[in-house]
């Protein structure tokens, strides 16, 4: 039951997203990095998916360059969460399933849902947020996939309108299957002062979850606080973490984890939980890395240092195995000079071990190409 929160109440920063990926532990995920994928300048035409690291153009083409995550699970490497130089930036929920395997990430089978972030992180710049929202639900086009809430949009500083105080930011959309047209498309964070939610269930059902009212309540009071301190960036980000680790979960030892899942909305932060069958998983995953002569130590450059065409030994672990819990957490900064800070959290190795807050930490800052830039959205 993954979660994010944006806010646009900062006044030292466009945009603050956080966010947690609750997973099965031993899903094969790679750490952030940066891919690149070739797009045709011609909307909705993308030549390629795969990874290009020269970075060269030809004509007629142009070159994405993403930061993200990647499940390596699903032949489409696909991701939840991402962001590119050019500001193309997204993050995905899906609507909560009934079965245990079907909790945060596409089942097998299915349309991976994590290939419509990469989907717009692939776009070409010169298309429109709109133009892409169009496009995909032309035809029908999102109805194939499991219900799922998409995040996504250009980070470009707005300039201020009368009666604002200060400039803002271009709207984001959020594109889900239930829209019928894109009319139905909500557009948020074009204003100051918002603070949205996002988890396993549609963006405007009424009924929003404990973790979501509690996420935004939480953030809006770190940034009451952080504006009152004047909390420096590293302070803030310790703050954010926090609201990320609050762990509000109804649990009992005897509970298995069908008879968790209809907790699993009130709780920001998933602990560990699992029948004896996950927990047997973990073991022999442990058991495994340390008759493979690895070190904790080892485990965690390994961790630190996976690229997206790696995969975690075993490479048959993955979905379904293992207890459920979050997996990784999510911090972007992004300040009115269109400068990105990017930490992405891991609380577990790859072969299912728990590592000590901040071990897991990677950080990449860079500058947002053409965040001055207005154009249509």
């Amino acid at each position: 039951m993954c979660v994010a929160v944006l806010t646009t109440s900062h006044p030292n920063y466009a945009l603050i997203v956080i966010d947690n990926r609750d997973e099965f532990i031993l899903r094969p995920t790679s750490r952030p990095h940066w891919w690149s994928t070739r797009v045709s300048r011609s909307p909705s035409k993308t030549t390629s998916n795969g990874q290009d690291s020269n970075g060269d153009r030809t004509e007629g083409e142009e070159v994405q360059h993403v930061l993200s995550a990647r499940d390596l699970q699903r032949a489409e490497q696909g991701t939840w969460l991402g962001i590119t130089r050019s500001g193309h930036f997204a993050v995905l929920t899906n609507y909560r399933e009934l079965e245990a395997d079907r909790l945060c990430q596409p089942v097998n089978g299915d349309k991976s849902r994590g290939a419509l972030v990469t989907a717009w992180l692939g776009r070409s710049t010169e298309d429109s947020v709109r133009e892409f929202v169009e496009s995909m639900m032309a035809d029908g086009g999102v109805q194939g996939y499991g219900g799922f809430s998409l995040l996504c949009g250009k980070l470009r500083k707005r300039p201020r309108r009368d009666g604002e105080k200060g400039d803002g930011l271009e709207p984001l959309a959020i594109l889900s299957n239930r829209a019928q047209h894109p009319d139905q498309i909500p557009w948020i964070a074009g204003t100051r002062g918002e603070t949205i939610g996002l988890s396993n269930a549609a963006y405007d059902d009424p009924d929003e979850w404990p973790k979501v009212r509690n996420g935004k309540s939480l953030v809006d009071q770190v940034v009451a606080e952080a504006v009152e301190k004047d909390l420096s960036e590293e302070e803030l980000q310790k703050k954010l973490f926090w609201i990320l680790d609050q762990d509000t979960l109804p649990t009992s030892p005897e509970w298995t984890l069908e008879e968790h899942l209809g907790k699993l909305k009130e709780s920001i932060f998933i602990p560990p939980i699992g029948d004896p069958k996950h927990r047997d998983d973990m073991a022999r995953a442990a058991a495994d890395s340390n008759a493979n002569g690895h070190s904790n130590e080892q485990l965690r450059e390994k961790v630190a240092t996976l690229t997206g065409t790696e995969r975690p030994d075993p490479p048959t672990q993955g979905f379904g195995q293992g207890l459920y819990g979050t997996q990784r957490q999510t911090i972007i900064l992004v300040d009115w000079d269109g400068n990105v800070t990017y930490t992405e959290r891991a609380l577990w190795d790859a072969h299912g071990k728990p590592l000590e807050r901040g071990t897991g930490d990677l950080t990449f800052k860079y500058s947002i190409e053409g965040w001055d830039e207005i154009k249509q959205v």
